[in-house]
């Protein structure tokens, strides 16, 4: 083989994608030791999204304060890829759960900061920016973010505020003639894994709000005020988006993406094949590695490996998915252009024991297709 691509999910809890890719590049190398290896590691939106887009296409962290999910100071950053037209940004630098930990509070967490750096990339010159959702610590529908780009929220009192998750049922009037000017013209894309609503039972509230530290009464408290933010939104900017797959994202940040910025919704997947030029990197290549943690039945909605596949059928490049876990309803992947799944369990036990020896199995895993791939005269 001349040429393959390398391009896994991470396996959740387990291995990163960019760790998975290291161990596959050295297994391919010494089977292969010619061969040009492209290495494509995939982040979900979430914390990691801006080194993996990084290590894929070239480019470089750009330090930008903002405030964290808490209204505190913190030394944020984007990536700027190496064109010098694309920011990333992800909403786990200077949103996510991870910075304030054992302080989670969806009632005063915001996506102030969000704002703050999509905004410090379009003074840059930016042409594109893609925002990761995911890994956040909000339940605010986008509203602090869209405070740090100009747009103003009036309470009934006529006082102009930062709506948080606690306070969104406070908003009176929305106003986005103030939105900075230097947003416009821009391209912005929103990276989004889920189609949950806005709000309901499915919505962003009560599906995810008890990660972030909602009890069953209070992420009824916030879905009250995501479903008044519709409503207002409705009213004042014209966007029906009660109904829009994907809008309960990341607190509601995609309703709030569409609404205050303009932005378009996308499977992470999709963003990530287009940003890389994947369909380029394809040409030549005899075959795709991909995987993800547990392949199954909702694989087919939009994950990694069959977002790959998809691309690398109309290319007619054989894909092989090395997974950890192979579950229900696999088959239909196959005529979505996958060629081959492996698991890299290689014996009985538990996830608790298999995480700890999966760095070994998957190695041992691709080392065995290797040598298969050899034996074939590939």
């Amino acid at each position: 083989m001349k040429k393959i691509i390398l391009i896994p999910d991470s396996f959740k809890g387990t291995m990163s994608s960019m760790e998975i890719c290291a161990i596959m590049r050295e297994q391919v190398q010494k089977h292969y030791p010619e061969a040009d290896i492209v290495a494509i590691p995939v982040a979900d939106g979430g914390e990691g999204s801006v080194d993996c887009f990084l290590q894929a296409t070239g480019g470089h962290r750009v330090p930008a304060k903002a405030k964290n999910p808490l209204f505190e100071d913190m030394q944020g950053f984007y990536g700027l890829l190496a064109d010098g037209r694309t920011a990333i940004v992800e909403m786990a630098a200077c949103a996510g759960l991870v910075l304030i930990q054992e302080r989670k509070d969806p009632l005063r967490a915001t996506t102030y900061g969000v704002g703050e750096l999509m905004l410090d990339a379009a003074r840059r010159g930016v042409a594109k920016i893609i925002v990761g959702l995911g890994g956040s610590a909000t339940n605010d529908g986008g509203c602090g973010a869209a405070c740090a780009a100009g747009i103003r929220f009036y309470d009934g009192g006529g006082r102009r505020f930062v709506p948080t998750g606690g306070t969104l049922q406070n908003i009176a009037r929305i106003d986005a003639s103030g939105r900075d000017g230097a947003l416009d013209g821009i391209e912005i894309m929103a990276m989004c894994d889920i189609d949950n609503p806005m709000c309901g039972p499915a919505g962003a509230s009560h599906i995810f709000g008890p990660q972030k530290g909602a009890t069953p009464e209070l992420a009824e408290l916030l879905d009250r005020g995501v479903r008044h933010l519709g409503e207002t939104i409705k009213r004042d900017l014209g966007l029906d988006l009660a109904d829009v797959p994907g809008t309960g994202a990341a607190g509601a940040m995609g309703a709030g993406m569409l609404a205050f910025f303009g932005a378009k919704l996308q499977m992470g997947i999709e963003t990530v094949l287009d940003t890389v030029r994947f369909d380029e990197k394809l040409r030549g290549a005899d075959m795709v590695l991909t995987g993800e943690g547990k392949i199954d039945g909702q694989s087919l909605r939009g994950k990694v490996v069959v977002g790959v596949a998809r691309r690398a059928r109309a290319a007619g490049v054989p894909v092989v998915a090395v997974v950890g876990d192979i579950g229900e309803d696999v088959e239909p992947a196959y005529a979505e252009g996958v060629s081959s799944i492996v698991s890299i369990n290689r014996v009985a036990v538990d996830f608790a024991r298999a995480r700890l020896r999966s760095k070994d199995d998957l190695a041992l895993t691709v080392d065995n297709l290797m040598r298969f791939c050899k034996r074939m005269g590939l």
